[in-house]
């Protein structure tokens, strides 16, 4: 089994790195685990990626945001029904629409009605088209300055509306709640349980020798992003080994103190359509029943030089982790691609 596996990761990881200059996969299946790099890291001595090799993982930060979330709710420390505006500054206005308040939970499922991008983003990064570093000015000052004048496209919990400003809100509130940074909230709350001790927001010096350098397409590197207060939906690096310590956790319930929290996170539901649905922090889908019908739950990354995507069935205790160090091509396609593979095998039982 470990054979097979590991060579259906190297395929993927090789189909993978004609796009990209490096890449990372890993696939597991039950208890077994196979990780496989190809390409570069970027660096000049021109290392393969490994499981060790740390990669900006983007909008797949938003999936721990979310658990930090369940969490706090699951111990008491917040609820998923509380008004965002209870774990900001005195005085911070919050949008409403129909007398309707954005809680934690829209904000985890992306039904508050906020816009995809902070007020004024989009703007700075079209007037000033030289930045490669677009977030590195949310302040939280700047958020919630911007909050205040920001209007809701959709009544909380109505509408399924991406959006990165929501995330990142939640990160920052749920920080302030609890008294510390993003960092630190994360670190305790989900990584330490789980013995994830590379996922990080700030890289220090031990682990910068194992940083992938990110590129907007091959030959075309870029400088990492900072998300400032806006982390919660993007800012956290992160290995394939500590990222199979998260999905293993995803697949078999995690620790005692996260447990609760991991049931809460994937009992929580907003419905997109009949085989679709959205979970604080993930998506998730049903394939069409001639596809099999299994369940993926997923989330995907793409920071200014990287691509992300981890993805899991925890019906079939199968997983997906993709990590690239350009942002030119997704990683998504080839690994929804070997996602699949592994749950048809499953399917069809042992040769």
């Amino acid at each position: 089994m470990a054979q097979e596996l590991g060579t259906l990761a190297q395929r993927t990881a090789d189909r993978l790195v004609e796009k990209h200059v490096g890449v990372v996969v890993a696939a597991v299946a039950g208890d077994t685990v196979e990780i496989r790099g190809a390409g570069s890291t970027g660096a000049d001595d021109g290392r393969v990626p490994g499981p060790d090799t740390l990669f900006e993982i983007g909008s797949v930060t938003k999936t721990f945001t979310a658990l930090a979330l369940a969490r706090m709710a699951s111990v008491g420390t917040a609820a998923l029904d509380e008004p965002l505006a209870d774990l900001l500054p005195a005085g911070t206005a919050v949008p409403s629409r129909d007398g309707r308040r954005i809680s934690l939970q829209h904000l985890a499922t992306h039904t508050s009605g906020l816009p995809r991008l902070p007020r004024g983003l989009l703007l700075r990064a079209l007037l000033n088209r030289s930045t490669s570093d677009p977030y590195a000015d949310c302040t939280a000052d700047a958020l919630l300055a911007g909050l205040a004048r920001t209007r809701l496209r959709a009544v909380p919990g109505k509408r399924f509306r991406y959006s990165n400003l929501g995330s990142g809100l939640l990160g920052l509130a749920l920080a302030r709640r609890a008294g510390t940074d993003y960092e630190s909230l994360i670190t305790r709350e989900i990584c330490a349980p789980l013995g994830m001790t590379d996922t990080v927001v700030t890289v220090d010096a031990a682990r910068s020798g194992r940083c992938a350098q990110g590129h907007a397409r091959p030959g075309r590197p870029v400088a990492p992003w900072h998300l400032a207060d806006l982390a919660g939906a993007g800012a956290l690096r992160s290995t394939a080994t500590d990222l199979v310590a998260y999905v293993r956790a995803q697949l078999d319930g995690g620790p005692g103190e996260l447990a609760e929290a991991i049931r809460l996170s994937r009992g929580v539901e907003h419905r997109r359509g009949p085989f679709a649905r959205v979970h604080l922090g993930w998506m998730a889908h049903r394939l069409h029943p001639r596809q099999g019908a299994h369940l993926q739950i997923w989330h995907n990354g793409g920071t200014g030089g990287f691509s992300s995507f981890v993805g899991f069935d925890p019906e079939k205790r199968l997983a997906v982790i993709a990590l690239g160090n350009t942002t030119r091509r997704p990683v998504d396609r080839p690994a929804f691609d070997l996602l699949h593979t592994l749950q048809q095998q499953s399917a069809a039982g042992p040769n």
